[in-house]
């Protein structure tokens, strides 16, 4: 692109400001489209520089600022974690199931010691992929039937 093609009426900058120590102000609209055109193809930062009445090094330094605005513009933003969801635990009796609520406190682990060996039963595999990516893969055996129906209703797949 030739400096012919690009559209410099904004051109030179207008100064909205001077501080005591000399230091210029510049029409953010007017520096907003100088740096747009910095970055067209073809464009000379020297040259627009020149033109707009400003030093290159610092019209640079505006080019930089723009394109790290930018970048950090189209970063992908962290996902935020959901809250974590709990599922009800159901009890099993008599072949009725009843939804109870699962506190903290309520939770325990009770770990036995085996005190025979048992009789290995074959395993059946259950995989259960939920619509929010999660995988439940359960290993049952055939006493383990209330469970896995327990287990269905929980997870409310009919």
């Amino acid at each position: 692109m030739t400096p012919d093609t690009i559209d410099l009426d904004f051109l030179p900058l207008k100064v909205t400001h001077i501080s005591p120590n000399g230091k210029r102000s510049f029409d953010p609209d007017g520096k907003r489209r100088l740096v747009k055109a910095c970055l067209l193809p073809g464009a000379s930062l020297s040259g627009l520089a020149l033109k707009a009445g400003v030093n290159a090094n610092q019209l640079r330094k505006w080019v930089e600022m723009y394109r790290k605005a930018s970048a950090v513009a189209t970063l992908p933003k962290p996902i935020e974690a959901e809250a974590s969801t709990f599922v009800p635990v159901v009890m099993i009796e008599s072949g009725t199931l009843e939804a109870v609520e699962a506190t903290p406190e309520s939770l325990s682990v009770c770990r036995e010691s085996p005190s025979a060996p048992t009789v290995v039963q074959p395993r059946a595999r259950l995989s259960v992929r939920l619509p929010s990516g999660i995988v439940i893969d359960l290993e049952c055996t055939s006493q383990d039937t209330a469970l896995v129906k327990a287990m269905i209703v929980a997870l409310g797949v009919s």
